[in-house]
């Protein structure tokens, strides 16, 4: 027969249990690996990367997560602005679950009554692209600028107090070009199809009130 202490372990083992299976079960944010992307919906499908665990009664098991569907991408964005990014199959990201069902606001936007009682699913994951895992650091990553840039630092916007940066194999500007200040350069310049540089010259230049020709 079972004394009363024994009864209470006994019974707060039970309770310490199914705790710790609901615990187990509660999804808030977990990474995730990019399988693909639609650019249209501004979703992604994942596959999570951290493994769940399952309490059977020969103990913890653990078991792979499904694929997640129409994930909403999160990109900085706000007053009419958005920084979007190529994102790709092989991308890590972050999920983050809401509390309560998404539907109905994914669907219409604004404030929704949830259309299923589900919390904390993993099928209402919000996915913020960019985190990563040791394996796939950045080099060369700036700590005095913000950057935007390419992962092999080939192309690069840099911001810094008092200055804008750009490295770039090209740039293109589509537009006026209106600039208030100082212009200089170093190397050449290609107008009309012709190269501007410190070796440049002028035909037909005469002197007086004369007006010099085309560069050649």
């Amino acid at each position: 027969m079972l004394s009363n202490n024994e009864r209470a372990a006994d019974a707060e083992l039970t309770i310490r249990a199914a705790l710790r299976q609901s615990v187990l079960g509660l999804r808030c944010a977990m990474p995730a690996t990019v399988v693909s992307v639609d650019y249209g919906k501004m979703t992604l499908t994942a596959q999570p990367t951290i493994k769940g665990i399952l309490m059977t009664k020969t103990g913890a098991a653990a078991e792979a997560l499904p694929v997640l569907q129409d994930v909403p991408i999160v990109w900085p964005s706000g007053g009419g602005v958005t920084l979007t990014l190529p994102v790709a199959a092989g991308d890590e990201c972050l999920l983050v679950i809401a509390d309560r069902c998404i539907d109905a606001w994914w669907q219409s936007g604004g404030v929704q009554l949830p259309m299923d009682s589900r919390a904390h699913d993993l099928s209402d994951a919000f996915a913020i692209v960019g985190v990563r895992s040791q394996p796939r650091v950045i080099a060369g990553v700036s700590s005095t600028a913000a950057q935007l840039r390419t992962d092999d630092g080939g192309t690069v916007i840099s911001l810094a107090s008092g200055a804008v940066s750009i490295k770039a194999t090209a740039v293109s500007i589509e537009g006026d070009l209106v600039v208030t200040g100082k212009t200089s350069f170093v190397g050449s310049v290609q107008a009309n199809g012709v190269t501007i540089d410190d070796t440049h010259k002028h035909d037909g230049v005469r002197t007086g009130t004369g007006t010099s020709g085309g560069v050649v």
